[in-house]
């Protein structure tokens, strides 16, 4: 599965992303982290989000490289970790978030980049690996295995010339071992042959003009993941890509680029439809495509009720309709992934949000409160349990969840905001009128274009004459 670029990522995850570089930028480290650990648990292979993590972690930590944690064979020091490493194969973007997190605290541990490494390349994020292993090589230059591995996830995505660059430096250190002489020149012959274009030269079943082709491919292939390609660009690629797939109605990655390329078309149906097809060729479909193809789906509910005729007599009944549909599909997609993932926090979370804005507020509040559990989800959970609680009337209870959350929010930041504002709108129902003005001069103090803060507190001045 191919790392994303910042346009192939949606626009929600697109604006986090760009605040949490904001915030790097202003040395502000903990809220970037926080954006942007959120950004890459919402898309694992958006590779510059998570780059740009690393770089926040290095920077809090007061250096960006120094002396690793020594590997150890057993994850018992870290319950986090071990879990991890148990789900490395099955569940490997929970497994490099999981280590990911660790790393956001602890940029040196080695532990931590050794296991989402590994989950990294079961993903298929072989670049996000080399974050990792590139960082564990540059503390151990002569340790094999790393390099190995690092060597391997560049020949995956076609760096050869570096593959052969980290078996020089590693064969400096062991110059004298024929596994590693063999493996390095196994490397740089595949590294001429694919280059080249002659892989099936040796056996008789190529030509050069075959190479050529290849060669004229590659080149095609760099020219479009290098363009903003317009309508009619993507068009002429889909065009393309039909005439192949009829040739080789498997290819999965024929499939998926015609999905994407409709979807950048906004003709979502037939995008469904492509990643419908993949979906049928088993064990073709991964958690990461289903999602993207889920998204899609509530893309085109979307799409379909903004183009609804407003002047219809049935036109309320339509959208209704349509949204009822739609949000009834988010619902079932939700629950589905949160019982794939039980003891995903962030899942719960999801959860809970969606039930809540549907108005099934005594289905929403357990939800949050497992989220709570979620050291990244856990302000927001206790929010919206506030929320919950103050919508079934029970204020006093919301008013000490808020409570609670503001004494473990130390930044004056908009989701502090946001608790101040409920806090005072629920003491406010409770008829304590000065306690819930005190809540929101404080956001005035900072923010007087903080929704209606302003107006309450300029009239109740002007109440006191």
């Amino acid at each position: 599965m191919p790392e994303k670029s910042a346009s192939e990522v949606s626009r929600g995850v697109r604006e986090q992303y760009e605040k949490g570089v904001a915030a790097l930028d202003r040395s502000n480290l903990d809220y970037a982290i926080e954006l942007l650990l959120a950004v890459v648990k919402a898309e694992p292979g958006f590779i510059v989000a998570r780059d740009a993590l690393r770089r926040a972690a290095g920077k809090k930590a007061g250096q960006s490289t120094g002396l690793f944690k020594k590997l150890v064979s057993s994850a018992s020091s870290s319950p986090a970790l071990a879990k991890a490493r148990l789900i490395t194969e099955s569940q490997p973007q929970e497994a490099m978030f999981v280590a990911e997190q660790v790393l956001a605290g602890d940029p040196r541990s080695g532990l931590a980049h050794d296991i989402f490494a590994k989950a990294a390349v079961a993903a298929g994020f072989h670049r996000s690996a080399i974050l990792s292993l590139e960082a564990l090589r540059q503390e151990n230059p002569t340790e094999k295995d790393v390099s190995i591995r690092l060597a391997e996830a560049y020949t995956a995505i076609g760096h050869g010339q570096k593959a052969e660059t980290v078996f020089a430096a590693l064969l400096k250190h062991h110059p004298h071992d024929p596994t590693l002489n063999e493996m390095a020149k196994n490397i740089s012959a595949s590294r001429t042959l694919s280059q080249g274009g002659y892989e099936n030269l040796a056996d008789g079943t190529g030509s050069f003009r075959q190479a050529l082709r290849n060669k004229e491919e590659a080149v095609q292939l760099e020219q479009e993941s290098r363009i903003t390609k317009d309508a009619a660009q993507s068009q002429n690629l889909i065009e393309q890509y039909l005439a192949r797939l009829a040739a080789e109605p498997g290819n999965l990655k024929l499939l998926r680029n015609i999905a994407e390329l409709h979807a950048q078309q906004k003709d979502y149906y037939q995008a469904i439809e492509f990643y419908n097809r993949i979906e049928a060729i088993p064990g073709a479909m991964d958690a990461a495509l289903e999602q993207t193809r889920n998204e899609m789906i509530v893309k085109r509910f979307n799409q379909v009720i903004e183009q609804l005729d407003p002047a219809a007599e049935d036109y309320e009944q339509q959208k209704a309709a349509l949204v009822a549909q739609r949000d009834q599909f988010l619902l079932d997609d939700c629950r589905a992934r949160v019982d794939k993932y039980p003891t995903d926090l962030a899942l719960r979370f999801d959860l809970g949000l969606l039930l809540f804005n549907q108005g099934r507020i005594s289905e929403a509040i357990p939800e949050f409160q497992k989220a709570e559990n979620n050291a990244h989800k856990r302000l927001q959970a206790m929010l919206h349990s506030a929320r919950c609680f103050a919508a079934g009337n029970k204020n006093d209870m919301a008013a000490r969840k808020l409570q609670n959350a503001l004494k473990e929010k130390a930044a004056f930041d908009e989701e502090r905001k946001d608790m101040h504002y409920t806090l005072g709108c629920v003491l406010e129902k409770m008829g304590k009128a000065e306690e819930a003005m005190d809540q929101f001069k404080q956001i005035y103090e900072v923010d007087v274009g903080f929704r209606d803060v302003a107006k309450r507190v300029d009239d109740f001045y002007a109440g006191q004459g």
